[in-house]
């Protein structure tokens, strides 16, 4: 493996990992409502929590190339999920 390929793969891995971790970030708007925080404070942690996951999926997203970034947005696209299953249906 050439030091090229590895820097590579240690760059796709990383990608990987942040967009990941970006996902995980979009639990936080989810659980925040119900913790006992103050209102203020929980106006500040939602939409910020919001802009670091995307600043995190896009760079990502650089790290890993535009086609890899783009099928993790179709997975995570719900239109997507029924067209999957009707497709299995229709095979049955």
């Amino acid at each position: 493996m050439s030091s090229i390929e590895k820097q590579k793969s240690i760059a796709y891995k990383l990608g990987i990992g942040i967009i990941i971790f970006s996902l995980s970030l979009w639990l936080i708007p989810v659980i925040t409502p119900f913790t006992p925080i103050p209102t203020k404070v929980k106006a500040g942690i939602i939409p910020g929590s919001i802009i670091v996951a995307e600043i995190l999926f896009w760079l990502g997203a650089l790290l890993v190339g535009k086609e890899v970034a783009n099928k993790f947005k179709s997975y995570l696209n719900p239109k997507k999920w029924r067209e999957k299953g009707d497709t299995q249906k229709n095979e049955d």
